[in-house]
């Protein structure tokens, strides 16, 4: 279970819409506890590749995320990245870079920006499950 707040949806949101019509991307860093991943922190980050079908994260803002969410005593959680014209799901492209098993992959679609849909997965050697996600008010 993937559980996020308001705030964290509203900054995934917030920074996806910036980076129209590309593709955005970042980081999720927070505590596991038992079952739940809980999110602490957001960490945008610039799609390098600037593309509105693919992404490509600065290995420099990684490296500092890390060091970030170390020094909090958190975990890497999840990535997470925009489709601006497509649904929430996996691409081919997607499944085949998702290298962690242990995190998880967030995926928000702008295919219709009235109703933005943020959806999570486990992708575990190409295999793509979907993750129930909690947005607390």
């Amino acid at each position: 279970m993937f559980i996020l707040e308001r705030r964290h949806f509203n900054d995934i949101l917030n920074h996806s819409i910036k980076g129209l019509p590309n593709e955005s991307c970042g980081l999720l860093g927070g505590i596991i506890d038992g079952d739940k991943k809980i999110v602490q922190k957001v960490y945008p980050l610039k799609n390098i590749d600037q593309s509105p079908e693919h992404f490509s994260m600065d290995t420099q803002e990684q490296f500092k995320v890390i060091s970030d969410i170390r020094k909090n005593r958190w975990q890497l959680l999840a990535n997470f990245h925009s489709h601006p014209a497509s649904p929430a799901r996996p691409s081919e492209e997607d499944i085949r870079l998702a290298f962690d098993p242990g995190i998880s992959y967030l995926i928000l679609s702008l295919e219709n920006c009235r109703s933005p849909v943020l959806k999570s997965f486990i992708i575990a050697d190409k295999n793509v499950n979907l993750e129930e996600l909690i947005v607390l008010e």
